[in-house]
């Protein structure tokens, strides 16, 4: 988790300098303490007075500026660093930290600090893919740096090539992935599934649910921030992809079930948060079927109950949308699916339905009484649901 973490943003000369005042902002909004560094060079394209504003910390540009008695500014810096972004990172930049440089605020805090430290590359095609430019990242890698790598894109010369700095929100999940890489799942392999099952009726139409999928990518991500190799079994959704996880992308309850089975093959847990059709066509139309003056009659079949058929040693824990008699229908399925644990939501009640940001859960596990949450964001019960998980997975050692 970003909250209440300390993130010394270190910023070079590069003209995607400006991007990095929307990274300190979407950080200061996550509740970061976002301390951000500056070279002479990039205040020649973004004043300090930008990011202070942005980040309500003042901005530190020059070696000897007053400091705290006591203080040495680039130590208290990378002391106090959880975690060191260079967004963007020039290839001037990035030769002088390779080679052990430190003649400047940026590069002396680099050198001093222990916490990890990141690097985005940003810079035009021809600068990025030289041999050269090229070497000084391996070191930085082989020094145990993360490096985001550049992706291709329109760059600021007016070519196309590789250079771009990537999306905002990709860096933000490398953050996290990034801070999270020690936390209480480290270690540990989660499978999670996610989104609705669209179940064939013809090349054009499908049998599907209101699932948006928001759920199990809250469980995914959350997973990820807490150290574990996640892997996401997702339907088509309109949600973004998740930074720094193995996506898998299916569409039929079958798929789905494959997906599952070699997924779980090696892992620790797995969470079904995907909303699986219980039923599909027989067979499926060839051709898109025409509308016509009479009915149109569709024969189902079951699809198969996938946390039931797989099986393995790991956790399972299951998910219970219902409209009515919560519990007991949670129980029976929690008893007769063989899961570790349920969570279980009324999706009548508002702000617990299909497409909100927010759920209302019970959780319930098989040696335990039902635990009533409050309505809570679903990256909040995803958290709920993953304490648990650790405590169940420690309990099995």
């Amino acid at each position: 988790m970003i909250k209440g973490k300390t993130i010394v943003l270190g910023v070079s000369g590069g003209i995607a300098a400006y991007k990095a005042a929307d990274l300190a902002s979407k950080l200061t909004q996550a509740g970061a303490n976002v301390k951000v560094v500056m070279t002479w060079e990039a205040t020649e394209l973004v004043k300090p007075l930008t990011f202070q504003a942005l980040t309500g910390n003042p901005v530190v540009t020059e070696m000897f500026e007053p400091a705290p008695p006591s203080a040495i500014t680039h130590i208290s810096l990378a002391d106090e660093a959880d975690i060191v972004v260079i967004v963007p990172a020039t290839a001037n930049i990035i030769a002088r930290i390779a080679a052990g440089i430190a003649d400047d605020i940026l590069t002396c805090t680099v050198l001093a600090t222990k916490a990890p430290i990141m690097v985005a590359p940003a810079m035009h095609n021809n600068m990025y893919v030289n041999p050269i430019t090229q070497e000084n990242i391996a070191k930085l890698k082989a020094r145990d740096f993360t490096i985001i790598p550049a992706v291709h894109g329109r760059l600021a010369s007016g070519s196309l090539g590789y250079g771009r700095l990537p999306e905002i929100g990709v860096i933000m999940g490398i953050i996290q992935q990034t801070l999270g890489r020690n936390g209480d799942l480290a270690g540990k392999r989660i499978v999670v599934t996610a989104g609705g099952t669209q179940e064939a009726i013809d090349p054009v139409r499908y049998i599907g649910n209101r699932s948006s999928g928001k759920m199990g990518y809250a469980l995914a991500e959350a997973a990820r921030d807490r150290g574990a190799a996640v892997t996401l079994i997702t339907t088509p959704t309109a949600l973004n992809a998740i930074t720094g996880i193995e996506t898998v992308q299916v569409h039929t309850a079958m798929q789905m079930k494959d997906a599952v089975v070699k997924a779980t093959a090696k892992t620790d847990v797995l969470i079904m948060a995907a909303a699986v059709a219980d039923y599909m066509p027989k067979t499926i139309a060839a051709q898109k079927i025409k509308k016509s003056t009479g009915g149109l009659t569709l024969e189902l079949v079951k699809t198969p109950d996938i946390i039931s058929e797989v099986k393995g040693k790991f956790l399972k824990i299951g998910f219970a949308a219902e409209t009515q008699e919560l519990i007991a229908n949670a129980k029976k399925k929690l008893t007769s699916k063989a899961l570790d644990m349920i969570v279980a939501n009324d999706i009548t009640v508002e702000g617990s339905g299909f497409g909100a940001d927010t759920n209302k859960v019970v959780i319930i596990k098989k040696d335990g009484q039902p635990e009533n949450l409050p309505l809570m964001t679903k990256r909040e019960v995803a958290d709920k649901i993953l304490d648990d998980v650790g405590k169940m997975l420690k309990g099995k050692k």
